[in-house]
């Protein structure tokens, strides 16, 4: 008998060391990272990050396709089609298939009620749609198109994707994967879209966005980093940092950043931060107390209304009164003549709350349209656009951008060019390890 007690007491002092070895074991990544490609070939320059989709059990790979970036979708939706039982040959060839969700689960009740996009152009969301031989039917949602501005409907999923994790400084060959509730629209829905874009990755503070299906050690922090150029990618990480960016390859970039809180504002998931005035040249440009300003990654440049845009564009004619003016290339009112060498301008000033300023230098203010003409990249929305002030990403082009989900802050660098590096400077060589 004392020889099992003694046993007992081993075996019970060794399962309470394993559970404090767990306790302990810090993994060695602290994000999960993406690399994000600039689109010039759709009707506006639109973002895309790359995510892993399904695994080619005949080439022993993973399968990849290209997602938007939108801050603002409620939830996932890409080129698949869902069935009720997938096996070995049910999928047809160059087709991604996935388990479709039945119109009699809670989860389609939820997308519909909160979810679905409300408009009197969307179709009529029914539960008709059925499988042969399965006498179960799917569950329609309509989504909002960001490229074309449309309706489209789509059939709610269960997906499967699989990202890269990393230290912030490399990736590792280490995988995550993520079960989201997602969608499936028809292959023509995208035919708007940029080449090899096939989906619409949602990054917003919705519940069924693609950063509510990542879990501890990641925390709730999205950073993203747009490139300038469709030539090399910028990168995408969600969970905490550090975040390095070459040829600097000891420093945060955190410590480059300041911050403001984000705001929340009914009946949307997006993100939006107060905007107290607008600064050129140490003057202020009012901007009317309570004001919304939305931060958009499908918005091509920063839409104002147009009380607000016609101070800007006074302001800024007047303190670039020795160029000479050009015929407005649309969408743009306030053009240039210039020359392949570009133009240096006076920087522009989103004033913050608690003094904080978020600086649009030369890069992210002037747009080059030809080797001519450049043009002030900011728009006029209307006199009664809503939000009055779009912050587009024009402006966030190697901007390196936090959005802490947890503390509801938004993080923003200004040009990291001031800073010798920029968004395409990410080391994306895959290592075993830390």
């Amino acid at each position: 008998m004392f020889l099992l007690l003694q046993l007992l007491v081993i075996v019970l002092g060794f399962i309470s060391h394993e559970h404090e070895v767990m306790a302990a074991y810090v993994p060695p990544y602290t994000s999960i990272v993406v690399p994000v490609n600039k689109h010039t070939d759709a009707a506006k320059p639109l973002y895309s990050v790359e995510i892993m989709t399904a695994y080619d059990y005949v080439n022993d790979q993973y399968l990849h396709s290209n997602f938007l970036i939108d801050i603002d979708a409620p939830f996932i939706w890409h080129d698949c089609i869902v069935q009720w039982n997938i096996y070995p040959g049910s999928c047809p060839n160059n087709t991604l298939c996935t388990y479709a969700v039945s119109c009699v689960d809670y989860q389609c009740t939820t997308f519909r009620t909160s979810y679905s996009y409300k408009n009197p152009s969307c179709p009529l969301e029914t539960n008709t749609s059925s499988f042969p031989g399965w006498g179960d039917c799917t569950c329609s949602v309509n989504v909002f198109n960001p490229v074309t501005g449309s309706c489209n409907q789509t059939l709610i999923n269960y997906d499967d994707f699989t990202v890269n994790v990393s230290d912030g400084r490399k990736i590792f060959s280490g995988l995550y994967d993520a079960h989201p509730y997602a969608a499936c629209a028809p292959h023509s829905t995208f035919a708007s879209f940029p080449s090899n874009v096939s989906g619409v990755m949602a990054f917003s503070s919705s519940p069924y966005a693609f950063p509510a299906y990542f879990y501890q050690p990641l925390k709730k922090t999205l950073a993203l980093c747009l490139p300038s150029k469709p030539s090399v990618p910028g990168v995408l990480f969600f969970g905490t940092g550090p975040y390095y960016l070459l040829p600097q390859s000891n420093v945060d970039v955190r410590s480059y950043l300041s911050y403001t809180p984000l705001v929340t504002q009914p009946d949307s998931f997006g993100y939006f931060i107060s905007v107290d005035s607008i600064v050129i040249k140490k003057r202020s440009i009012n901007v009317p107390a309570n004001t919304t300003t939305k931060l958009s990654t499908t918005d091509p440049y920063t839409t104002l209304r147009t009380d607000i845009y016609n101070g800007v564009v006074r302001r800024f004619t007047k303190v670039t009164k020795q160029l000479r003016p050009a015929k407005p290339v649309s969408p743009f009112g306030l053009c240039f003549s210039t020359s392949t060498a570009g133009l240096k301008v006076p920087d522009i000033d989103f004033s913050l709350p608690d003094g904080k300023k978020w600086t649009v230098s030369t890069a992210n203010s002037i747009k080059q349209i030809t080797n001519e003409v450049a043009c002030l990249a900011f728009v006029d929305g209307g006199a009664t656009s809503e939000p009055a002030i779009v912050i587009g990403t024009f402006q966030f082009g190697d901007n390196f951008l936090e959005f802490d989900l947890e503390n509801s802050t938004f993080g923003f660098s200004s040009s990291l060019l001031s800073k010798q590096t920029s968004c395409a400077n990410f080391n994306f060589t895959l290592t075993d390890g830390p």
